[in-house]
């Protein structure tokens, strides 16, 4: 039986559509915008004021420039080492915490928990942090950027409520079976906990690649940036001197608005790119592991 609708009901749904589509707009125009001042001529995206609808003139010279600059490109590699071996690094390690903290026959299980929980309201501070990494040896060594994070509190908590969510039938099935912990975390608990992996992956990866403050910190040979580093000297430092040798000072003026914009694309398109891939996951596994417990 159809319910029957009246002219508020038309009318709120219409004030409701109106709303969310003014959000998605305000939400996407600003990376609309650095896409269209990237393809725009430099001389008219310098003087023009205002929004760009439309780009002003087409140029895609910054785009050849930009991808063909050794410092991105290496940039890139850098990052993509980090985000590979960072991440891989914490999944496993988050994993396996989380489920030995999430078994309720661990016998210390309580006393580890509040030091771990301990971790998320006090820590050391930058200065004793770096002393502690100069202390190892560490100093512009990737390990630097790899090994201080390698766990974070917060999603292993998140991952330790999705296993204990867990029905403890299946894991007591495998065990007559003659299954050990290492065969039911493997062939059990991570299969039924895809969504929250799913969720800890985008986590740990995006901030490995967002990731430059740490780099500033304890990096000091250029060849080891990550590209947000070369960003950040682009963006805030304007640092175009790769570039100079391949235009002249006063094309590398023009352009060097859409080149700033340019970066930019180039540094947000891979994280945009993956988000469709893993966003049906997404509500489902931090909700998992946030609400059951």
């Amino acid at each position: 039986m159809a319910i029957k609708r009246t002219l508020s009901d038309n009318i709120a749904d219409t004030i409701i559509y109106a709303l969310l589509l003014g959000l998605t707009l305000i939400t996407l125009y600003p990376m609309w915008h650095v896409i269209m001042a990237s393809i725009s001529e430099g001389n008219r995206l310098i003087r023009h004021q205002g929004l760009i609808i439309l780009p002003l003139g087409l140029n895609l010279e910054s785009y050849r420039l930009v991808l063909n600059n050794p410092s991105i490109i290496t940039g890139y590699g850098n990052t993509l080492f980090y985000l590979i071996t960072g991440t891989s690094l914490n999944l496993v390690l988050t994993t396996l915490g989380a489920y030995a903290l999430s078994r309720r026959e661990f016998l210390w299980r309580t006393p580890f928990m509040m030091l771990i929980l301990f971790t998320m309201f006090f820590s050391g501070g930058m200065i004793p942090s770096f002393l502690l990494i100069e202390s190892l040896g560490l100093i512009d060594s990737r390990l630097a950027i790899i090994l201080p994070g390698a766990i974070s509190t917060y999603n292993m908590i998140i991952m330790r409520t999705a296993f204990a969510a867990v029905p403890e039938s299946l894991e007591e099935s495998a065990k007559i079976e003659g299954a050990n912990d290492f065969q039911v975390l493997i062939r059990i608990f991570i299969p039924v906990s895809k969504a929250v992996i799913a969720v800890m992956l985008l986590y740990y990866g995006v901030a490995h690649w967002n990731d430059w403050f740490t780099s500033m910190l304890y990096l000091r040979s250029r060849e080891r940036y990550p590209l947000q580093m070369i960003l950040r000297e682009i963006l805030i430092l304007n640092n175009l001197d790769n570039m100079r040798e391949e235009i002249d000072f006063e094309q590398l003026e023009q352009i060097g608005y859409t080149i700033k914009y340019t970066t930019i694309v180039v540094a947000t398109l891979p994280v945009l790119l993956s988000y469709p891939f893993l966003q049906k996951y997404f509500v489902r596994g931090v909700m998992i592991g946030a609400v059951k417990g």
